[in-house]
């Protein structure tokens, strides 16, 4: 029989469910071929072919000039508002999961906060990079729990463009722009079941942007910077070992999961994970190849993808779980 393992605040029990889920990809898309020929007059090489073959990416979308984070997160807030049915008065915190902010401070979710036209919530950032949503949803979830907040806004916004390197063909082909959000909120309902964070900075140049500010001036390199394969065997580890300890945790079994979401970096990350908690493609949602990564945005505009066509229904358990510079990781299993 399953059990779920939950915390009791006084005398009743409070959860947290996702009541509703955004998505936004900024207007202009950009097709592997279309980049291969932009590259080409950089003398930079690379084909459609080539990118689809490694990475399983097929397009991406970068935002415009202007465009900023903050942007992007109030289009996929607005419309995770919109499927919760209900307005932004109502929610009492916003957490931004970012490693591309509008500025140095003050943080995306004040700006967001200020676009939406709310005030008084507690609103900040979590830079954990692509594991920066799940580390923003277990936030969240740990202060619903404890009364702190009643129906919280969690979104993750990029614009990862602009920190790349377009003469690196191994990085500059990866990454893209768009911003996720759900609508988190209290119920006696168990939904958010378990979940576990982890970093090891022991790893912290294997995925980086080593720029800073100083003095008014850049200092050091402030494009991404990666070390594909020690990513790619790092990643595949923790990912199948978060995935089983939380599992663990809430007394579920891989049986169990419905949907796994992945990170959307790569599709051979993807496919081992899926293969090692031996569970069909078939339940894995896979969005990578329509906007390529976009750090923490990809596992909530999947998310909002596979509620909005369906797959995703009420009762379904749902495995979200992210691993990004840091080095970070983490996973959420949910009942949708």
């Amino acid at each position: 029989m399953n059990r779920t393992v939950f915390t009791a605040v006084g005398s009743a029990v409070r959860y947290s469910r996702i009541a509703g889920t955004g998505g936004y990809l900024p207007a202009r898309r950009l097709t592997n071929s279309a980049l291969a020929d932009q590259l080409a007059a950089r003398g930079v090489e690379t084909s459609d072919e080539w990118i689809v073959e490694r990475t399983g990416i097929r397009a991406r979308h970068f935002a415009a000039e202007g465009e900023q984070c903050s942007d992007l997160a109030v289009a996929a807030a607005r419309r995770a508002l919109e499927a919760a049915d209900c307005d932004a008065a109502s929610i009492d915190l916003i957490i931004v999961a970012t490693s591309t902010p509008d500025m140095v401070f003050p943080s995306t979710a004040c700006i967001v906060q200020q676009k939406l036209g709310v005030s008084g919530c507690p609103a900040f950032d979590i830079q954990a990079v692509c594991s920066g949503f799940v580390y923003a949803l277990t936030v969240a979830d740990s202060m619903i729990r404890t009364g702190a907040a009643n129906k919280a806004l969690v979104i993750g916004s990029e614009v990862f463009s602009r920190l790349l390197d377009f003469d690196d063909r191994g990085t500059c082909v990866l990454f893209g722009d768009g911003a996720g959000a759900v609508v988190l909120q209290a119920s006696d309902t168990p939904g958010l079941i378990a979940s576990e964070l982890h970093a090891d900075g022991r790893h912290v140049d294997i995925l980086c942007t080593p720029g800073s500010i100083a003095g008014g001036q850049v200092r050091g390199d402030p494009t991404l910077k990666m070390d594909g394969q020690a990513v790619f065997k790092l990643a595949v580890g923790v990912l199948e070992d978060v995935a089983r300890s939380v599992l663990v945790k809430a007394g579920r079994s891989e049986a169990d999961i419905d949907w796994l979401i992945p990170h959307q970096a790569n599709i051979r990350i993807m496919q081992s994970t899926a293969r090692k908690l031996k569970l069909s493609m078939e339940k894995v949602i896979v969005t990578v190849a329509d906007h390529g990564n976009t750090s923490a945005a990809s596992i909530p505009l999947a998310l909002d993808v596979a509620v909005r066509d369906r797959r995703i229904r009420r009762g379904d358990t749902v495995m979200l779980e992210g691993v990004g510079g840091g080095f970070t990781w983490g996973a959420v299993l949910l009942d949708f």
